[in-house]
C-alpha cells in the first residue's frame, strides 16, 4: 500500500510536466527586418563566405610577411672523428641561430600584389553571398505573409463548398437538381480542400524554411505583414542595367581576380629578375667535433656569427618562361570571364526590368478580373433575392470569385518577387530591408 501510494502521490507531477510539453511555444513577432538579421548571423553560407576571405588574407600575409626576416633556432650536434663534416648543410653546432628574409625581390612584390588583390575579391564574394542569404530570407518571409493572408478565406470557402454540397444533396433528394450535381459539387469541394491543403502546406514548408535560417522555432515565427517595406516602382526608362554593372559583387570580384592574375603573371616574368635576399646566421661551435685539430693555434672560438646578402641572377630557365606564358593565358581568360560576367549582369537586369512592366500589367489584369468577377457575384445575389437567377448561377459566381482571388494574389506576389530580385540585382536589397521597421 505505501509504494502503491508513493507511486499515486508523483502522479501529479506527471501530468504537469507533460502538460508544460504539451503547451506550445508562445509565438514571437518577427519584423522582415528582424529575420534578416537572424539569418545574417546564423547563415551558414555566410559563416563559409567569412572563413574564405580569413583564408584569402591569411594567404596576403603568407607573402607579405616573407620581407620579415624568419629565425630558425636548432642544434647540430654530433661527435666527429678527423675532420668535422656538416649536418645536414651547416656545421656541428651546440647551438645554431639562422635569419633569412627577402630584400630585393620584383617577383615577390607581385605575388604581394596579386594576394591581395585576391583577399579584396573575396570580400566582394563574401558581400554577394551575404545580399544572396538576404534575398532568399525576403522571398521566403513575403511568400509566407501571402499564404498566412489567404489562408482563412481559402478554410471559409472550403467551409462554404461543404455546406453547398449539402444543400444541393437536399435538393437531389427533393428531386429539384439532376443527380449529376452531385458530382460537380463535389468537385468544388475538392477544388476548394485542395487549395486549402497547398496553402497550409506552404506555410508549414516556408515556417521551416524560415526556422533554419533564423534559428527560430518554427511553431514560435509570427510574421509581420507591415514590416515589409512598401516596393519602389520600377520606371523603364531608368538604365539599371549600368547601375547593376556598378553594384554588381559577381562583376567586381571578376575584376579583382583578374587583376589578381595580371600581378601573378607579372610575378613568374620577374622571378627571371635579379634578387636579393638578407641572410644571417650564428653558431656555438663545440671541441668534441675536433675543430681545433684542423686550424691554426689559438685560432678557434666557440662563438661564430656570419651577416650578409645573397644575390641572384637566374639567366636562364626555359621551365619559368614557360610557367610565365601559362599564367599570361591565365589573366587573358580571367579578364574574358569579367567580360562575361558584366555582359551576364547586364542583360539579366534588362530582362528582369521588362519582366517587371509584364508582371504588372498581368497583375491589373488579373484585378480586373477579379473586380469583374466580384460585380458578377453581387449581380448573381441581386437576381437570386429577386427570383430570376438560380441557385446554381449563384454558386458559378462564388466558384468564379473565388478562381479570380486566386490569380490575383498569384499575380501580386509574382510581381512582388520580380521587384524583389531587380532590387538584389541593382545592389537596393540591403538598404530597402532596413528602411523597414
Amino acid at each position: 500500500m505505501k509504494s502503491a501510494w508513493r507511486r499515486l502521490s508523483h502522479f501529479p507531477a506527471v501530468l504537469f510536466l507533460l502538460a508544460c510539453a504539451a503547451v506550445p511555444l508562445a509565438a514571437i513577432p518577427l519584423p522582415l527586418k528582424r529575420a534578416v538579421e537572424l539569418a545574417l548571423g546564423h547563415s551558414t553560407a555566410t559563416a563559409a563566405a567569412a572563413a574564405d576571405e580569413q583564408r584569402a588574407f591569411a594567404a596576403y600575409l603568407e607573402s607579405r610577411n616573407q620581407y620579415i626576416p624568419q629565425l630558425v633556432v636548432g642544434s647540430g650536434l654530433g661527435k666527429s672523428w678527423g675532420y668535422p663534416l656538416s649536418l645536414e648543410g651547416s656545421a656541428p653546432s651546440i647551438v645554431n641561430v639562422n635569419a633569412q628574409s627577402a630584400l630585393i625581390n620584383p617577383a615577390l612584390r607581385e605575388f604581394v600584389r596579386a594576394a591581395k588583390t585576391e583577399w579584396q575579391a573575396s570580400a566582394v564574394q563574401s558581400k554577394d553571398q551575404r545580399d544572396q542569404v538576404i534575398l532568399d530570407t525576403v522571398l521566403a518571409y513575403t511568400e509566407l505573409v501571402k499564404w498566412e493572408g489567404v489562408l482563412g478565406r481559402l478554410q471559409q470557402e472550403h467551409s462554404d463548398a461543404l455546406q453547398a454540397e449539402k444543400v444541393i444533396e437536399e435538393r437531389i433528394q427533393a428531386g429539384v437538381d439532376n443527380p449529376l450535381a452531385r458530382n460537380q459539387a463535389r468537385l468544388v469541394v475538392a477544388q476548394a480542400y485542395l487549395q486549402m491543403t497547398q496553402a497550409q502546406g506552404s506555410i508549414d514548408v516556408l515556417r521551416e524554411r524560415l526556422s533554419q535560417m533564423t534559428g527560430v522555432a518554427a511553431n514560435a515565427i509570427e510574421t509581420v505583414s507591415d514590416s515589409v517595406p512598401p516596393l519602389p516602382q520600377v520606371s523603364q526608362q531608368d538604365n539599371l542595367e549600368q547601375q547593376a554593372v556598378q553594384n554588381s559583387p559577381a562583376v567586381e570580384a571578376a575584376k579583382d581576380h583578374a587583376i589578381a592574375l595580371d600581378f601573378r603573371a607579372r610575378g613568374e616574368h620577374r622571378s627571371l629578375w635579379p634578387s636579393v635576399d638578407f641572410a644571417a646566421q650564428y653558431g656555438l661551435l663545440a671541441t668534441f667535433n675536433n675543430y681545433q685539430n684542423f686550424f691554426v693555434a689559438n685560432s678557434f672560438q666557440k662563438n661564430n656569427a656570419t651577416i650578409g646578402v645573397a644575390i641572384r641572377f637566374p639567366f636562364f630557365s626555359p621551365s619559368e618562361h614557360a610557367k610565365a606564358q601559362e599564367a599570361d593565358a591565365q589573366a587573358i581568360r580571367a579578364h574574358k570571364d569579367a567580360q562575361t560576367a558584366k555582359d551576364q549582369v547586364s542583360a539579366q537586369t534588362l530582362q528582369l526590368q521588362r519582366s517587371v512592366e509584364q508582371l504588372s500589367a498581368a497583375q491589373q489584369v488579373a484585378e480586373i478580373e477579379y473586380q469583374i468577377a466580384e460585380s458578377g457575384l453581387q449581380t448573381a445575389q441581386v437576381r437570386s433575392n429577386s427570383g430570376t437567377a438560380s441557385w446554381h448561377d449563384l454558386e458559378d459566381a462564388r466558384t468564379q470569385v473565388s478562381t479570380r482571388f486566386s490569380q490575383l494574389q498569384d499575380a501580386n506576389f509574382e510581381l512582388e518577387r520580380g521587384r524583389i530580385a531587380l532590387l538584389r540585382a541593382t545592389g537596393e536589397l540591403e538598404k530597402w530591408v532596413m528602411a523597414g521597421p
